[in-house]
């Protein structure tokens, strides 16, 4: 049945590499659990609603990433989307979180008719190959900077920004720990490496007390789990001054999904030799009702994870991946105390091998033509000193554009990236 579903031989997998790779998906991941819901708290989201409503909304949609497109793409509640939803749009703006939630539906369902008309994946089919690479290794690198920030070697500096942590802590010795088992593993080519190093790294967080073991097992919802759903309000269609918030949420959502499909679909080689994907109309289909599921769930909008790269990296090349993810997620809401063990510092190693994986393709940009290497430099700079892929993905769009009109060769570029360049100018200036 499994090998109907998903064509296990066809894309040289089998059952335990799928499995595998979905538990090491979701242990890089099961953080937004509780995570989202504590940014959420801030905007008046209502914590236990919240809670349930990132863990409902992350299994439904991945369940349906996978039985769907056949891709091993897990969603959840976007980190960047959910702070910006607070701290920019309730608390900035003064709204209702519902109101706010409700800006979140109306995105979503406006990305929905941009994936059914084809539009989406037309912007995605007119990348140049050099920036999809760069966009890989950008959220390579990105994904690597968020690891180094778990384990504490890098830490805020107010006159530099960043600057290298300590490495006394009990957090960063099991980080240490966790990078070097599993590197060492990776090196002897073990099966489930990644996945091994966060349990491994876990069991040695119980043991330092950076991990404290759950006081119960078992979580049951209640009446207050469902506070959050469908509690939205789309009153901000009626308010033009309101229509630039939908719109950076939108070019967020937009450009982060199309960045994180684009650069794992690379790493699993999904790609083909003119950087296109076979059904990616599916997965955005997907993605786009995924942010409109997080908004009327109450959930923050909901999109597709660059956490995903830690399962591509185990092995998950089909749709299997995602239902385990997905079953797991909607396991969470019952096993919660259980998951919520795993600390940032166990996540953390695995955060930067996978970021080493996915930065390897830079080399086949080619750095020798100045017109396609800057653009393409500037992505990768950029994707993870602003901490967003849609910045970066603006920026190198914006360089791309300009230098090829500046240089006499507009025609090796598809109109459509020149208007999505403007309209990553536009939201710039917005």
């Amino acid at each position: 049945m499994l090998e109907r579903l998903f064509h296990l031989n066809e894309r040289k997998t089998d059952v335990r590499t799928e499995v595998i790779a979905g538990l090491a998906t979701f242990m890089t991941m099961a953080y937004i659990i509780f995570v989202n819901p504590l940014i959420l708290k801030d905007a008046g989201v209502p914590q236990a609603g919240a809670i349930f409503a990132t863990a409902l909304g992350a299994g439904l949609v991945t369940l349906a990433m996978g039985f769907y497109t056949n891709y091993p793409f897990a969603l959840a509640s976007g980190m960047g989307l959910n702070a910006f939803l607070t701290y920019s749009v309730v608390l900035g703006l003064n709204l209702s979180w519902q109101e706010a939630m409700g800006m979140v539906v109306i995105e979503g369902v406006i990305v929905t008719i941009f994936v059914l008309t084809r539009v989406r994946e037309m912007i995605m089919d007119a990348i140049p190959v050099a920036l999809k690479r760069a966009i890989g290794v950008g959220i390579g690198l990105f994904i690597a900077f968020i690891g180094l920030q778990g384990a504490g070697f890098v830490v805020k500096s107010p006159a530099t920004l960043v600057t290298f942590g300590s490495f006394k802590s009990a957090t960063a010795v099991v980080a240490v720990f966790g990078l070097a088992v599993t590197a060492l593993m990776m090196a002897r080519r073990v099966k489930g490496s990644i996945l091994l190093g966060i349990v491994f790294s876990t069991i040695l967080a119980v043991i330092l007390k950076v991990a404290p073991l759950p006081t119960n097992v078992i979580d049951i919802p209640s009446a207050a789990s469902f506070e959050t759903m469908f509690k939205f309000n789309l009153s901000s269609l009626a308010v033009p001054a309101l229509w630039a918030v939908i719109f950076a949420f939108l070019i967020t959502d937009f450009f982060d999904t199309m960045g994180t499909v684009v650069a794992i679909g690379g790493e699993a080689g999904f790609l083909d030799e003119k950087g296109k994907m076979p059904g990616l109309n599916r997965i955005l289909l997907v993605d786009s009702l995924a942010a409109v599921t997080g908004g009327m769930f109450g959930a923050s909008s909901i999109t597709t994870y660059i956490e995903s790269a830690a399962g591509v990296s185990e092995g998950g090349r089909t749709g299997l991946t995602s239902v385990v993810v997905g079953i797991l997620f909607l396991l969470s809401i019952f096993f919660a105390p259980v998951i919520g063990i795993v600390p940032g510092a166990a996540v953390a190693p695995a955060l930067i091998i996978v970021g080493f994986l996915m930065m390897t393709v830079v080399k086949d940009i080619p750095f020798d033509r100045f017109d396609e290497a800057l653009p393409a430099f500037l992505t990768i700079l950029t994707i993870p000193l602003t901490y967003s892929i849609a910045r970066g993905i603006g920026y190198g769009f914006i360089a791309y554009a300009l230098i090829k009109l500046f240089t006499g060769k507009v025609k090796d570029v598809h109109w459509l990236l020149y208007v999505v360049a403007a309209l990553f100018a536009l939201s710039f200036l917005l």
